[in-house]
């Protein structure tokens, strides 16, 4: 993967440095809804304003970061930012994105830990938890009516779903239902596949049983989620549950939910959720070792993906085993959306409130934040009430 080719009258490298760092620091800190979102506004900045690389260009970035695994809309991010200005645009462009998320997350697991044991602050995560639930049904609704694009992958999802609620870890179920579409693909016989057999491949013994916390560890488990996540943003709840509250019970199923919340209300990556989880642990060294334990295999596989790219995007193999594993990360996500939901609708107030962020999102397509703002208003008004 080499950089752009210079031409006369081109902007020299420190300038395009400049301004590589000028764009993704304010998409980095007004970028809001989601990776849809964010590859949209770049659409926007870099194609039809700037012209920095061709339409062509940007969709088959676009489709190389799909095909990798990590947060799609920062992988684009460092993609176009070495199209621009090189490896050293590919490093400018992840880490101003990434920077202004980070640290407005940070501060907001500060005030949580400072604050979060005041009623007033426990009333606006009650109204917030349950438009998360909203807004992770919401993406389960429009990316299941594009993924589950036959019968053979609804099946596989739903032998996923199966599996993760029997206790399987979210890589194996991932693994599994990629290497299970791959190898149905190539015996060209997906109906041959049933859920139950499909089931007993993804069920191993589930893992469990406390681990002691170190900044070593916390690195560790943050760096194979962010080398192994597939899909969507929210797939992420599905691992973070299984490591954090699962495995190692280092949070509790209240303080996940409230740091999913958190990677919500900030503009950027969902994945500085990751910031909220080490501030929580460790302080400011978790929150820095957690950040770049999930952030940098983005940063390695756009670097190393480049000169494969052609031959994945041919390769009817590399599309099927993407395809299992979109649908096994769909089944994740329906798995943890029923589990977290058990969490933060408790009463009437919290069904109400995640029923109309639904039909919101739903009907309106509403912006999640306001939504969330909203939920965290509703919630200041019904603690006072109380």
């Amino acid at each position: 993967m080499s950089g752009p080719a210079p031409s006369p009258g081109t902007p020299k490298p420190a300038h395009r440095l400049r301004e590589i760092a000028l764009l993704y620091l304010r998409l980095g800190a007004t970028a809001f809804g989601g990776p849809a979102a964010h590859i949209a506004m770049m659409e926007d900045e870099v194609v039809r304003r700037r012209k920095w690389v061709s339409r062509e260009k940007f969709l088959d970035l676009l489709g190389a970061a799909n095909l990798i695994p990590g947060p799609s809309s920062t992988e684009m991010g460092i993609y176009l930012g070495h199209a621009y200005a090189g490896w050293p645009g590919l490093i400018v462009a992840g880490v101003c994105f990434i920077a202004p998320a980070m640290l407005v997350t940070l501060a907001l697991a500060w005030a949580y830990v400072r604050f979060g044991s005041l009623p007033q602050v426990g009333a606006v995560l009650y109204g917030v938890k349950p438009v998360i639930i909203a807004v992770v049904a919401q993406a389960l609704s429009s990316l299941g009516r594009t993924a589950l694009k036959s019968r053979f992958l609804v099946a596989l999802a739903a032998a996923a779903a199966l599996a993760s609620a029997l206790g399987t870890g979210p890589l194996p179920i991932l693994l599994l239902a990629g290497g299970a579409a791959a190898v149905a693909r190539r015996a060209s016989g997906a109906q041959g596949w049933s859920v139950g057999g499909i089931a007993k491949g993804l069920v191993p013994a589930a893992l469990s049983g406390a681990a002691p916390f170190s900044l070593g560890g916390l690195f560790l488990v943050f760096l194979k989620i962010g080398a192994v996540l597939f899909g969507s943003g929210y797939v992420l709840l599905a691992f973070l549950r299984a490591d954090f509250v699962d495995h190692r019970h280092w949070l509790t199923e209240g303080q996940l939910l409230d740091a999913v919340a958190a990677g919500q209300v900030t503009p950027g990556p969902v994945f500085t959720t990751a910031t909220f989880i080490g501030y929580l642990l460790a302080g400011v060294p978790g929150a820095a070792v957690a950040t770049v334990g999930i952030f940098l295999p983005s940063f390695l596989f756009v670097a190393a993906s480049g000169p494969l790219l052609p031959r994945l995007r041919r390769s009817k193999a590399a599309a099927a085993f993407l395809d299992g594993v979109t649908a096994g990360s769909l089944a994740l996500m329906a798995v943890v959306a029923v589990q977290l939901c058990l969490a933060a609708v408790v009463d009437l107030p919290t069904a109400l409130i995640a029923a109309a962020s639904f039909v919101l999102l739903v009907r309106f397509r509403l912006n999640s934040v306001w939504l969330v703002l909203a939920g965290a208003l509703a919630g200041a008004a019904i603690g006072r009430l109380r």
